[in-house]
């Protein structure tokens, strides 16, 4: 359960106000530490019909969030990439920041805003979303087990929104970000095909490497780690369009979608393997891990000990098994996974 901030409920501005930040908006409204949102988008009507969807709590923000960090408790960005420009002046007002962006240009400038977030006192959390985000913290929980972790792997399957199905589509013509034997490997995108099986009723997937961060973020959670890499699901059709422009608009909100962690290492003295999965809509997820994100900036619930400021990924910042049943409390649950999910 999380507490109230000793200075007491604060505003929270949310930058972006799709298909994810929609649904993080309402998920924050149920969030000790809270007290109202102030709503931003590219179109103000989109972020008026949110605020008027939910309620006297939620108000569409006037002008530009710069004009308002004075006033805030924290701020959420969940635009579409280009995130890092913003990031840099909520850091330098002071103002708690979590991100949501999974592009890869994105997480390295963000990543860069380490020492200005550290000296300035406020975190910064970079990908808090359905993967990177919560696979973070499910690969954090599942290497807690292990003495050694030789291995991190991570899939995902499906897009939350238009937005995230752009980046997608654009993530299978870039090139991977894999770390093996302590060197990064840049390999086309499209490529490595693996046949991955994820919960049921989605079975079985390809995936293949992408332009994707999730490797750049496992890396610093587990530095030791011999090999880690990130691969998504994609059809034939999304490998040979993937250097054109999208041939149809995305769906406003796509269907099922799962996110699966595999971590290899030293199990009780033997070479094991872990293997979580979680199987939701990916807006929903993302929503809310991002919500549950600004609670614990807020509060410092579910926050590892000692970390105060400073730019992290979700997997350092909160405690995994705390997230992960606050995550469940909201619907999204995780599992252990071997062919079908068991709990």
């Amino acid at each position: 359960m999380l507490t109230p901030s000793p200075s007491g409920p604060a505003t929270v501005a949310v930058v972006g106000c799709g298909t994810v930040g929609g649904r993080a908006a309402r998920q924050l409204l149920s969030i000790d530490g809270v007290s109202h949102l102030l709503l931003f988008d590219e179109d103000p009507e989109v972020a008026a019909r949110v605020a008027a969807a939910l309620g006297p709590r939620a108000h569409t923000g006037a002008g530009d969030v710069r004009e308002h960090l004075r006033s805030l408790g924290a701020v959420l960005l969940a635009t579409p990439p280009g995130q890092a420009r913003l990031a840099t002046v909520v850091v330098d007002a002071r103002v708690p920041l979590v991100t949501t962006s999974d592009s890869v240009d994105d997480v390295r400038s963000l990543l860069v805003l380490h020492d200005a977030a550290a000296s300035r006192g406020v975190p910064l959390i970079v990908g808090a979303g359905f993967a990177p985000g919560l696979t973070d913290v499910m690969a954090a929980h599942a290497g807690a087990w292990f003495e050694t972790v030789r291995e991190v792997h991570t899939a995902k399957f499906g897009t939350a929104g238009p937005a995230c199905a752009r980046q997608h589509h654009g993530a299978l013509s870039t090139e991977s970000n894999d770390f093996r034997d302590g060197e990064w490997l840049h390999r086309p995108g499209g490529s490595g095909r693996e046949l991955v099986w994820f919960p049921d009723p989605i079975g079985g997937a390809d995936c293949y490497r992408a332009g994707i961060p999730d490797a750049l973020l496992l890396h610093r959670l587990f530095p030791e780690a011999e090999r880690i890499s990130g691969r998504m699901a994609a059809t034939r059709r999304d490998r040979l369009t993937s250097r054109l422009p999208m041939m149809r608009k995305p769906h406003a909100e796509a269907g099922a979608g799962a996110v699966r962690v595999e971590v290899r290492g030293r199990l009780e003295g033997e070479e094991s393997s872990v293997v979580l999965a979680c199987l939701d809509r990916p807006s929903v997820a993302a929503g809310a891990v991002a919500a549950l994100s600004i609670g614990a900036v807020l509060t410092g619930a579910m926050r590892r000990q000692g970390l105060t400021s400073g730019c992290f990924t979700l997997g350092q910042y909160v405690d995994s098994l705390s997230f992960l049943r606050a995550l469940s409390a909201r619907g999204v649950r995780c599992a252990r996974f071997a062919g079908t999910t068991e709990r």
